[in-house]
């Protein structure tokens, strides 16, 4: 059987996702760290994997995949993960709430945005760090707050859509630890927590978890 490899960093939200998919899908991976803050991810062995310079990277099935939410349904069609609902209405749903994080909240609190923000912002030191602060509590409480309204929806379980974790959950709980590690003002979010919470207390998400795959 083909080994699967994912290229990613411990910190890396859309790395974190595909974790938690290939954890439900009960795929067994080796995790090979990019390390992007020392900058590693733009260096020509890993441009080759990735022309982005972005993780996470999956070698799986004699293939290279790459962008988080584009592996995580390559595995749903591949391996029946049920990821996604069988009902197009629900599979549109599942989506947008998963879109509304990786693609609405997560390119805007980027690292490199963010870097670009205390950039323009010239400032330096710490009030540099605030301005960093500042901008990924702001963007990340925006969104979430965003997300908590689209929970309250017939459709919602004791997950996102129903009564199993699927796509939005493995995005959802990422984005909560970001939350957490910015200190984001996200206490009022009552589903939020309460579902992420529930998927945190599961071995498939715990086990996907940053502090697991920390530098030591």
């Amino acid at each position: 059987m083909t080994e699967v490899v994912l290229y990613d960093f411990w910190r890396s939200s859309a790395s974190y996702r595909v974790r938690i998919a290939l954890n439900m899908a009960g795929i067994a991976f080796e995790s090979l760290a990019v390390d992007l803050p020392t900058g590693i991810h733009r260096s020509d062995e890993h441009v080759a994997r990735n022309p982005q310079g972005l993780v996470p990277a999956l070698d799986i099935d004699g293939l290279r995949l790459t962008q988080s939410l584009a592996i995580i349904e390559y595995l749903d069609e591949t391996r029946s993960a049920g990821f996604l609902p069988e009902d197009s209405p629900g599979r549109a749903r599942v989506r947008a709430l998963g879109h509304l994080i990786a693609m609405e909240i997560h390119p805007v609190c980027n690292v490199s945005v963010a870097a670009d923000v205390v950039r323009i912002s010239g400032k330096e030191g710490d009030a540099a760090e605030a301005v960093r602060v500042d901008w990924m509590q702001r963007y990340i409480r925006k969104g979430l707050v965003a997300f908590e309204k689209l929970l309250d929806h017939p459709g919602t379980g004791d997950f996102c859509h129903g009564a199993r974790p699927g796509l939005a959950d493995c995005c959802l709980v990422p984005q909560v630890y970001n939350a957490r590690r910015w200190g984001a003002d996200i206490g009022d979010l009552e589903r939020v927590l309460d579902i992420s919470g529930r998927c945190e207390a599961m071995d498939v998400f715990s086990r996907a978890h940053p502090d697991n795959f920390k530098p030591a």
